[in-house]
Formats: structure tokens, C-alpha cells, sequence
């Protein structure tokens, strides 16, 4: 048999049938878009997000003023998702809170990434005092209940009369930093048991500062993991927004989004006979968070190498 030598033309490699290795990435998109459930979710999510970022742009009311007297006008030809109390297109007002609930729910997430993957690198790696502090306070941060702090915290914003322009950069980052612990356990963790490894030796070796290991070495490794848990972070983001929103804590008029429209179903009135006020911001939120937990499971099943190609 012929040894493979380097320097040989293409056409040799394609005689002799030499395929290249294999790629987690690559194996993990095909088994990614061989789940139907995977390919509906971005269906429905593409969807929310042009739906939502291009949308408006189409709408003739954009510019439109607030009329009272054409408030909560049914569905019709004119309104197809009706008006609400102060005559502002539903249909419109579903579009642009879809951008905020989508924003929240990403940015979020992204600080969530930031804060979990650089403090569970840092305390997977280094070990030791550094270890014993982060994970101390992930445990006492995991320990305090969610909903009740949010809700303690979204009071506090009203008390403070935090302008609803700014209101939404707040309860981003509070989102993001209430949230951080799960991910910086999985980093840890992955980090624990890659640090032993061969190619980490060879690192040791080439006399790396610990700051390129961890970036280029440690971190890519655990980039899979870490986008399965931003995908499903980014609908836990956008619900806990709308509870805050519903409950009169999250983001607050002017500004629109899912949750806030909801909170119409607070009026036993509007809750009885104006349903096209609640029910539609209630379809797009559960649309769009089955859509991202459909996403986030295949890439889960995707990266887990004990699926068969």
C-alpha cells in the first residue's frame, strides 16, 4: 500500500478515496438538520424574527397617532388583530413588543455566556481559593428564588421612577446576572476534566500564557455545550420578561412587549370580551419559546457523541 505523502497532487488523494477527519461541527449539522423538530423550530423562529424586526416597517400605522375613539375595535379588515383601549394597532404593537421580548431574551443570554464562561473557566482552570469563592457565591446566588427576587427587584426599579427608555437595559442585565450560575457549573466542569488532557500538556510545553490556554484551547472545547445552554437560556429570559412585564415589574409604556400585553387579561373586561388583546401576545410568546427549546434540544441531541451519525 502507498504511503500518503503531503506533497502529492489532489488528484492522487481522489484516486485513492482519502477523506478528511471528522468534524464534531460538521457531524453535528447533519445530524442537527436531520431532526424535523430542529428544522419547525427555526421555521417558527425565523418567522418571529421577521415577523418582528421587518414587520413594522409594512404596517401603515406606524406613524399613526393615538385616536380614543377608535379604541378596542374587534379584528376587522381594517385592524386584522383589532385595537386596543387607545386605538393603537394590535397587530403593530404585537410586532414591535416581539422585538423587545426577542432583544431581552438574547441579550440576556449573552450576559448570562459572559459572566458563566469566564468565571467557570477561571474557576475550572485556576482551582484552589479562586475555585472556592466563585462556586460560593454561584451557591448562594442558586439558593436565593428567582421569581421573588425579580419581582423585589422590578419594585424597586418602579420606586426609583427608572425611565421606561432605560427600564429595558436594567431588566437585561438583571436577567443576565441572576441566571449565570447553571452555565459557569457546566463550564467548570468541562474545564476540570480538559485540563488533563494530551493537548493541554502540550501547551505546558509551548510555554502559553494561562489566558490563551483558556481562550483558545480550553474555552472552544466547551463551546458546544455552551450554546445548548444560551438556546434554552434565551426562552427562559423571555419568559421570566414577560412574567416581570405582566406583573407590572418589567418593562413598562411606552415601551411594548409580550408580557406587558398580556397584562390586558388582569381586566376581567378585556379578559371576557376583548380576547384578540391577550391572546395573540400569549401565542407568540408560547410559538416562540417552543420553537427555541425545539433548537436547543436537537443541538443538545446534535453535540451528544454518543448519537450516531
Amino acid at each position: 500500500m502507498d504511503r500518503l505523502n503531503v506533497n502529492q497532487p489532489l488528484d492522487y488523494k481522489k484516486k485513492n478515496n482519502l477523506k478528511k477527519a471528522p468534524s464534531i461541527w460538521r457531524d453535528a449539522f447533519h445530524r442537527f438538520l436531520k431532526n424535523k423538530y430542529a428544522i419547525l423550530g427555526l421555521v417558527i423562529l425565523t418567522f418571529m424574527f421577521l415577523f418582528s424586526f421587518v414587520g413594522p416597517y409594512f404596517s401603515p400605522y406606524l406613524d399613526a397617532k393615538i385616536d380614543v375613539s377608535k379604541g378596542n375595535q374587534p379584528p376587522s379588515a381594517e385592524h386584522w388583530l383589532g385595537t386596543d383601549n387607545l386605538g393603537r394597532d394590535v397587530l403593530l404593537r404585537l410586532m414591535l413588543a416581539g422585538r423587545i421580548s426577542l432583544t431581552i431574551g438574547i441579550a440576556a443570554t449573552l450576559i448570562i455566556v459572559l459572566i458563566g464562561g469566564a468565571l467557570g473557566s477561571i474557576a475550572g482552570y485556576y482551582g484552589g481559593w479562586l475555585d472556592i469563592i466563585i462556586m460560593r457565591l454561584a451557591d448562594i446566588i442558586y439558593a436565593m428564588p428567582g421569581l421573588p427576587i425579580l419581582i423585589m427587584l422590578g419594585a424597586i426599579m418602579s420606586d426609583l421612577k427608572i425611565p421606561p427608555s432605560q427600564r429595558i437595559y436594567y431588566v437585561m442585565f438583571i436577567l443576565g446576572f441572576i441566571s449565570w450560575v447553571g452555565l459557569a457549573r457546566l463550564v467548570r466542569s468541562q474545564i476540570l476534566s480538559l485540563k488533563e488532557q494530551e493537548f493541554m500538556l502540550a501547551t505546558e510545553v509551548l510555554g502559553l500564557r494561562d489566558s490563551k490556554k483558556i481562550i483558545k484551547h480550553l474555552f472552544p472545547n466547551v463551546l458546544p455545550t455552551v450554546i445548548v445552554s444560551a438556546t434554552l437560556g434565551v426562552a427562559g429570559a423571555i419568559l421570566s420578561e414577560s412574567a416581570l412585564s405582566f406583573l407590572g415589574l418589567g418593562v413598562i409604556p411606552p415601551t411594548p412587549s409580550w408580557g406587558y400585553m398580556l397584562s390586558a387579561a388582569n381586566n376581567m373586561i378585556d379578559f371576557a370580551k376583548r380576547p384578540w388583546l391577550w391572546i395573540p401576545p400569549g401565542v407568540a410568546i408560547m410559538l416562540t419559546v417552543v420553537a427555541i427549546n425545539f433548537i436547543g434540544d436537537a443541538l443538545r441531541d446534535a453535540f451528544d457523541p454518543r448519537q450516531k451519525i
